[in-house]
Formats: C-alpha cells, sequence, structure tokens
C-alpha cells in the first residue's frame, strides 16, 4: 500500500489540534476533511502507538551513543596498558 500524502498531512495537522480539542472532535474533523472514517479511539490508539516508537527510537539512539563512548573509553585504556597487544591475522600470540 502506498501512503496517501494529502491524509498523512491531515493526520500530522490533527495531531496538533490534540492539544487543543478532544479526541473525539478531532477524529469528526480528520472524518471530513480526508473523507475516510476514524473512530475516536482509533485515532488514539494510533497517536499513543506512534509516541511510543518514538520515544523508544530516542532511547535506542541514546543507548547507542552511550556505548560507542564506553566503547571508545575502553579501547583508550587499553592502549595506556603495558601489556597492551593487537593479534595480526586472527592467531593467539
Amino acid at each position: 500500500m502506498l501512503p496517501i500524502p494529502h491524509e498523512l498531512e491531515a493526520l500530522e495537522l490533527a495531531k496538533k489540534h490534540l492539544k487543543q480539542y478532544s479526541y473525539r472532535e478531532v477524529a469528526a474533523w480528520l472524518t471530513t476533511q480526508t473523507g475516510r472514517s476514524i473512530t475516536a479511539m482509533g485515532l488514539k490508539k494510533r497517536v499513543d502507538i506512534e509516541r511510543k516508537r518514538k520515544k523508544a527510537a530516542t532511547i535506542k539512539r541514546k543507548l547507542a551513543e552511550r556505548l560507542e563512548k564506553t566503547l571508545k573509553e575502553i579501547e583508550k585504556l587499553e592502549k595506556q596498558n603495558t601489556g597492551y597487544y593487537t593479534l595480526e591475522g586472527g592467531e593467539d600470540s
């Protein structure tokens, strides 16, 4: 299925309207704007899922940054140690 730009734009605008109006009012407005029906609960579920996905992506991005920073610190500490060596060719020396 291909996304319909007009409907996606209307949905983004509807999310902004939720700050000021109820889900029921915004769902009715969205239905008149797009010609496709959506219930207040359907709109709420969709908005909640998008918020949850966005929050999860943000958390994972921050964890990845912390992991990268930690790996750099570990590498730096290993190079400072006197017994540091690299394995060449994948063999243990």
